[in-house]
């Protein structure tokens, strides 16, 4: 297992609030504008209750996805030598977190590829998502959540790169789960319409700083896997 990968995937959740607000943002206020209220209710409690169900069903379906991709790499390591493939699986996972840093730092946005390619799953997804549109149950939020964790996003197809490298399906899914858990803040402020601090967190210097960090962890990862090598 990648070490520090749990709380790294937390971290990076945290830190890709500024690419959360830019993918997502807008998704969010969207729903949140459309959302049924009862005069009897708090209007603010109203939004929260759809926004965690709808936010539920999005953290369940990434830790689904690293769960799928943690086990089909231990199945795939009993097929080849086990240590040399984690290690090339860890490599990987170091140059995705350097892209992926990079491309929030707003220095190389090669990972918009990788979102392109992920448009094929969200063509089939998205006429289904538009069939729960408008959200009247919370239950119907957090089925609309599940869909919604399938968007194409760099961030969270280079954070799978660790749930790959994890070896295990059970690691996997925990590491998607930090990572969810980790982009909340963010996503449930946009929901609530917090626009200082989506202004703040769309700054360059939070985006440099962010960037760098999620670098950071890349040549971390990439030191252990060559320190291994070795």
């Amino acid at each position: 297992m990648i070490e520090y990968g749990v709380q790294g995937a937390f971290l990076v959740g945290l830190m890709g609030a500024a690419h959360c607000f830019g993918m997502c943002g807008g998704l969010v206020g969207a729903f949140s504008a459309n959302l049924p209220h009862d005069p009897k209710k708090n209007l603010l409690a109203n939004q929260l209750g759809y926004l965690v169900s709808y936010n539920l069903g999005r953290i369940v379906s990434y830790a689904l996805a690293g769960a799928l991709v943690g086990g089909s790499s231990a199945a795939m390591g009993l097929l080849f030598d086990a240590d040399s493939y984690l290690l090339v699986l860890r490599f990987i996972a170091g140059i995705m977190m350097i892209a992926t840093g990079l491309y929030i730092a707003q220095i190389w946005f090669g990972v918009v590829q990788i979102e392109r390619m992920g448009q094929i799953v969200w063509k089939g997804l998205k006429p289904i998502a538009n069939k729960l549109v408008p959200i009247e149950t919370k239950l119907q939020a957090t089925v609309a959540g599940l869909i919604w964790g399938w968007l194409p996003c760099g961030l969270v197809y280079s954070t799978l790169t660790w749930s790959v490298a994890s070896g295990s399906a059970l690691e996997g899914g925990k590491i998607m789960f930090a990572f969810g858990l980790g982009t909340l803040p963010a996503l449930l402020s946009a929901g609530l319409a917090a626009k200082k601090l989506a202004s703040w967190v769309q700054k360059k210097a939070f985006r440099v700083i962010s960037g760098l960090l999620l670098i950071s962890f890349g040549i971390q990862t990439l030191y252990i896997a060559i320190a291994q090598f070795r």
